[in-house]
């Protein structure tokens, strides 16, 4: 059983880990409009994480924050 919700853990991370890279490359690229349309993914990816508790509540509303601040920056 272990085995199993490490898999599913680990794919959820990569999954997460994967969609801040692309948020985070269009920000240091200061690609707005980008940004912008892969919010939508990456809260996906954080909520999915948390929900099935591979990530704490707190932490995920922490990273949804930092990047969404990062990117309302670009707007600005």
């Amino acid at each position: 059983m272990s085995l199993r919700r490490h898999v599913f853990n680990a794919r959820r991370k990569k999954n997460m880990r994967d969609a801040v890279k692309v948020v985070g490359k269009f920000v240091t690229a200061k690609k707005s409009k980008e940004a912008s349309a892969a919010l939508p993914d990456l809260y996906q990816a954080i909520d999915k994480a948390a929900k099935n508790g591979t990530i704490k509540p707190n932490t995920a509303a922490r990273m949804k924050s930092r990047l969404s601040k990062q990117v309302s920056a670009l707007t600005k």
